[in-house]
């Protein structure tokens, strides 16, 4: 199913992003619309797969998570089947927020958010311990400039 969207589906998405608990009702009037005109769209758009749920922004600090570390891997193996092991094993470790494949110099990179460089350092063994890597380094966030923004809508 594709879905084509217009203006107002835009500002549905955006009005969702800045605070995704607003009630049907508030929603609908931010954006210019009735309840049920509303209730239609975001139904479509989650039948589009475009709304993926919902979830909340926690202020990670407040719960102890201190140390953001963006790892960078580099591999010499390429196959499918080490992809798979490799993905199966990397989601196993719920330290890893982010996983992206990416180009350039590395293959890969993490985003791990934890406690302290010990908390860190355990995540590091459960990493290396499955796949062979050629390299893994460590860049460790001093200051959180923005994270979690919306997206540009």
């Amino acid at each position: 199913m594709t879905h084509k969207i217009d203006q107002i589906d835009i500002l549905l998405l955006r009005e969702l992003q800045k605070n995704a608990t607003l009630s049907q009702r508030e929603l609908a009037d931010r954006v210019g619309l009735s309840q049920n005109a509303c209730w239609r769209r975001l139904k479509a758009l989650s039948e589009a797969d475009i709304l993926q749920g919902s979830s909340a922004r926690i202020a990670r600090e407040r719960l102890g998570l201190n140390l953001v570390v963006f790892v960078m891997l580099r591999t010499r193996h390429h196959s499918a089947e080490w992809l798979q092991a490799f993905r199966r094993h990397v989601l196993t470790i719920p330290e890893v927020v982010d996983f992206h494949r990416i180009g350039g110099d590395y293959d890969y990179q993490l985003k791990v958010v934890t406690q302290d460089m010990t908390s860190y350092d355990q995540v590091y063994q459960r990493l290396i311990d499955k796949v062979e890597l050629d390299s893994v380094t460590s860049y460790f966030a001093m200051e959180a400039i923005a994270e979690n923004r919306p997206l540009p809508l």
